[in-house]
């Protein structure tokens, strides 16, 4: 069986957590946990609160995801 895609939406952060996670509304009012995902941290590119960002969300747990982009 193929691996699904990831589903993108664009959301806001609204709280920094502990170990790289952060708490994520995005824009049909839903909470998703999310973590930086590898190619930012590894161009160390930093997210903070109030930034706009780009989540994948897995299709198999939609309250975790991860942030693919940061629109600055």
């Amino acid at each position: 069986m193929a691996k699904e895609q990831g589903i993108s939406v664009r959301g806001v952060i609204i709280e920094e957590m502990g170990n790289a996670f952060f708490k994520i509304q995005i824009e049909s009012g839903h909470h998703v946990q999310a973590r930086v995902c590898g190619q930012m941290v590894k161009h160390n590119i930093q997210v903070h609160r109030d930034d706009s960002v780009l989540v994948e969300i897995s299709p198999y747990d939609l309250e975790r995801g991860r942030i693919t982009w940061v629109y600055k």
